[in-house]
């Protein structure tokens, strides 16, 4: 446990990596002053509810689905792109509530997703180097120099479509949009026009009889808010610490600092150390947080950083987000498990079957095949059966659009497809179809684990 003194600022006297390489620090603090007279994107209130519903995530009483894009754009920011996500997810939380027979916690990478890490700084083509495309909150993918100069408007930019984002997904999870006939319908449209909808047609219709009989109860399904409406939060990964504390804000209620950018924040496997300037942030604020758990994570380095993250195991706090990898998983994860079960510690486990399973198509595109994907996720909830410990939930990087950028799933998109519709700005994404699948997948196991 840190005895340091925390500040929104105190991570400034300390290492950082993955910092873009701003010329203009005038400009990037006159953004970071403007920034913090802005209204916050989240409430302490809302951030508190998300703790609450997550701390029955780590009791086992819910279950996580954490799922977005994988980098934000200002060009794809559109109505029809942020109502088919959200479409997609609430289709997806309706398969995975049936298989797991419990609440689900739908939380979006959304409304602040705009950064990523980098393997490398720099980029070469044709000869010429230049900075590596950082996210659209920090320059342009565009190859030339301007372009790819980091520009601190960019963070008020992002600012702006966060807020607008965040607007429009409440308004649909407070208007009738997210209601259980209408998600309902969804899925018996998925099951009726796609190939792999057959499949999992007989999981819909139970989900039509739990409906049928809600209704024969006499319940007005349409005026019950529970039946109605949704809860809904976002998270991004707090990458940009000049951003993310020009927006902290110390509430009235508790006294507590809260990160007012998103309901909930992560740290990424590449910005985790302990005695770095992302671990000091977040151990500060009090929203959920989330740490990645990469291959390369220790016993010993784990249980430090949830005592620096978590100090008071306080329930709900805390989500371990593992990313080890299909052929990794069942070797790195089980110490792991024990580790933090024989401490006492509580926290949610969650999987990201995505970032371990990246690889390049022999056509140059990054990309993941499905199999791969599943394979996580089963070798996941297998484990944590076995090990006696909850496997609270999924992180994925998926969208609303009909993108080829994964490879397989019922749609049996092949190398030669990729090319088709491959518009991610980072990583590759599960297109609508795939996410759907995955979904009523892992609904499956789920069922069978609890026969």
């Amino acid at each position: 446990m840190s005895t340091k003194l925390w500040t929104p600022d105190s991570w400034r006297d300390l290492p950082i990596k993955q910092q873009p390489e701003y010329t203009d620090l005038a400009s990037l603090k006159s953004v970071e002053t403007t920034l913090s007279a802005l209204p916050p994107l989240a409430s302490p209130g809302e951030s508190r509810a998300l703790k609450r519903e997550l701390a029955d995530a780590a009791a086992g009483k819910a279950f996580l689905l954490q799922g977005g894009d994988c980098a934000e754009s200002f060009a794809e920011f559109s109505e029809e792109n942020l109502r088919n996500f959200f479409r997609v997810l609430l289709q997806m939380t309706m398969a995975l509530m049936y298989g797991a027979s419990v609440p689900v916690v739908k939380v979006g990478r959304i409304a602040g997703q705009f950064s990523k890490p980098r393997s490398e700084n720099t980029e070469k083509k044709d000869g010429k180097e230049l900075p590596a495309y950082r996210g659209d909150m920090v320059n342009s993918m565009d190859f030339d120099a301007d372009s790819r100069s980091p520009d601190p408007e960019r963070l008020l930019r992002a600012y702006y479509q966060g807020a607008a984002t965040l607007n429009f997904l409440r308004t649909l999870a407070r208007g009738g949009y997210a209601s259980l006939k209408q998600i309902n319908s969804w899925n018996m449209e998925f099951a009726l026009s796609s190939s792999q909808g057959k499949r999992f047609a007989e999981l819909i219709d139970r989900i039509n009889e739990c409906i049928g009989f809600i209704h024969a109860c006499r319940l007005p399904i349409d005026d019950v808010e529970e039946f109605a409406e949704a809860s809904f939060f976002t998270s991004h990964e707090a990458l940009l610490l000049g951003y993310e504390s020009s927006l902290v804000r110390r509430d009235d209620f508790d006294g507590k600092y809260y990160a007012a950018s998103a309901h909930m924040l992560w740290i990424g496997d590449r910005t985790r150390s302990p005695e770095e300037a992302h671990v000091e942030f977040l151990r500060g604020i009090a929203n959920p947080i989330g740490c990645k758990v990469g291959p390369s994570m220790t016993p010993d380095t784990l249980l430090k950083l949830i005592d620096i993250l978590n100090p008071d195991n306080e329930p709900g706090r805390l989500t371990l987000i593992s990313r080890m990898g299909s052929g990794k998983i069942g070797e790195l994860l089980p110490p792991l498990l024990r580790a933090v079960r024989q401490s006492g510690k509580t926290v949610v486990w969650a999987c990201d079957p995505m970032h371990g399973n990246t690889i390049k198509s022999p056509n140059g595109y990054k990309t993941r095949k499905f199999t791969d994907i599943l394979a996580e996720v089963r070798q996941f909830f297998a484990i944590h059966k076995a090990e006696g410990t909850h496997a609270g939930g999924v992180h994925f990087e998926m969208t609303g659009q009909d993108v080829t950028e994964c490879l397989g799933g019922a749609q049996a998109i092949s190398e030669m497809n990729l090319s088709d519709r491959y518009h991610t700005h980072c990583d590759p994404r599960l297109n609508a179809s795939q996410a759907l699948e995955l979904a009523f997948l892992i609904a499956e196991t789920l069922k069978k684990q609890k026969n």
